[in-house]
């Protein structure tokens, strides 16, 4: 048994039956001078000093004047990948559009060829270096994206590194098939036979290997259209694939009334976001997950989170890390960006990164929250005067201590 003392503020205690949304995410249920107890990889037991029990303890953690918090739950990321793509980002700074690289050749198309070329293995020693690295920086639970293939050698090359991944690493990771991020080049004059090659192979190859636990698309102008992803979301959805979905990131076309119907568990992005389709999502099941880090990268507006909130809804954010838009996975900066720029109160960004994160890949039941049972996955942060200085100290690294699993790293 494993004890951690004086904790100076317990953050996202209780049980979770569902996201928490709207007024509620204000309120942050914590425990002021705690303990948490940790039995193997679970959370045994926790509450105020002057409650805890006497209990046979085999190593204490004295947390004086430090917070003790769930780690990070990133609910998007595409952390598989084959090399970055640091030109374009010389070519926006000299004043190319993200759909101007796009048409010539970069974006998505560009990590593709790269991609392609690359072995498994070294796709793999790559990846699961930079998933040490996001570790590291308190991100305990994770969703990883394939769509950098485009074809089914290629989509089935990154899906086998994520099923890697999940054995070597042992925090929760979900793994979602993103064949349809963007038309190869193959297929650019006949994007339907593209779609077929998703439906009818990818899908029902992939999912009966059980190495996509999602379905997703990238639902945008000049991507797929709404038409395109219901017809993949279906495909999906019959060989038990959730769809998880990318949309209104430049423009509202009607992606997320679609995405709702089908009973998407996330829609992603929310740049652009009007009355009908916040309206789509009160009183349905779909998470709105915004993700500030592409936004920052891209000079693109911010998801307004205040009308997603101020509606009654959830949110969750996540850091989008790719090579392309957003090649940061510091859950840390998304945090503080949530308040800076989503004008977010740290409440509110904190469990939209935790709890909130955690339901939008569907590990909720695992992590997201001080329950008893639950992983053992923890941050102990430096010693500050209170969990404001977490999103308020942006940039700054202040966990001193991660727990993976019920143990010290």
């Amino acid at each position: 048994m494993k004890l951690i003392t004086n904790i100076h503020q317990l953050l996202v205690t209780g049980t979770y039956e569902k996201p928490v949304k709207g007024n509620d995410m204000a309120t942050m249920p914590y425990i002021s001078n705690a303990y948490l107890m940790i039995k193997d990889d679970r959370i045994y037991q926790y509450g105020k000093m002057s409650d805890m029990p006497p209990t046979a303890i085999d190593e204490v953690i004295d947390a004086t004047g430090k917070i003790v918090l769930p780690m990070w739950c990133d609910s998007h990321t595409h952390l598989v990948y084959a090399a970055g793509r640091e030109n374009e980002f010389v070519d926006r700074i000299n004043g190319l559009s993200y759909e101007e690289i796009a048409q010539r050749g970069g974006g998505i198309l560009n990590s593709v060829e790269r991609l392609r070329e690359l072995d498994e293995d070294t796709l793999y020693e790559d990846a699961l270096k930079r998933l040490h690295e996001l570790i590291a920086l308190g991100t305990g639970a994770i969703e990883i994206k394939s769509g950098y293939g485009l074809s089914t050698e290629s989509e089935g090359k990154m899906l086998r590194v994520i099923a890697r991944l999940k054995k070597q690493v042992d925090i929760p990771i979900k793994a979602t098939l993103l064949a349809a991020h963007a038309i190869p080049k193959e297929y650019k004059d006949n994007r339907l036979k593209y779609i077929q090659l998703i439906v009818e192979e990818m899908i029902p190859a992939f999912a009966k290997a059980n190495l996509c636990d999602f379905i997703d698309v990238f639902c945008e102008s000049g991507y797929f259209t709404v038409s395109e992803m219901e017809e993949i979301l279906i495909a999906g959805k019959k060989y038990g694939l959730v769809p998880k979905v990318h949309v209104n990131q430049f423009n509202a076309i009607g992606g997320i009334q679609a995405a709702v119907n089908h009973q998407a568990l996330s829609v992603d992005h929310l740049e652009e976001l009007n009355a009908e389709d916040i309206d789509a999502l009160v009183n349905n099941a779909t998470i709105p997950v915004a993700l500030p880090g592409c936004s920052f990268f891209l000079n693109i507006p911010y998801t307004p989170a205040r009308r997603i909130i101020d509606a009654g809804l959830p949110i969750a954010i996540a850091t989008d890390y790719n090579p392309g838009s957003s090649p940061s996975g510091n859950m840390n900066f998304v945090v503080s960006q949530a308040c800076i720029q989503l004008k977010m109160t740290p409440e509110e960004a904190i469990i939209a990164a935790t709890i909130n994160g955690a339901f939008a890949m569907d590990v909720a039941s695992q992590t997201g929250s001080i329950t008893k049972g639950k992983k053992a996955n923890l941050i102990i942060t430096k010693p500050l005067d209170s969990f404001y200085a977490i999103p308020y100290r942006f940039g700054q690294h202040q966990i001193e201590q991660l727990i993976l699993n019920g143990k010290l790293l």
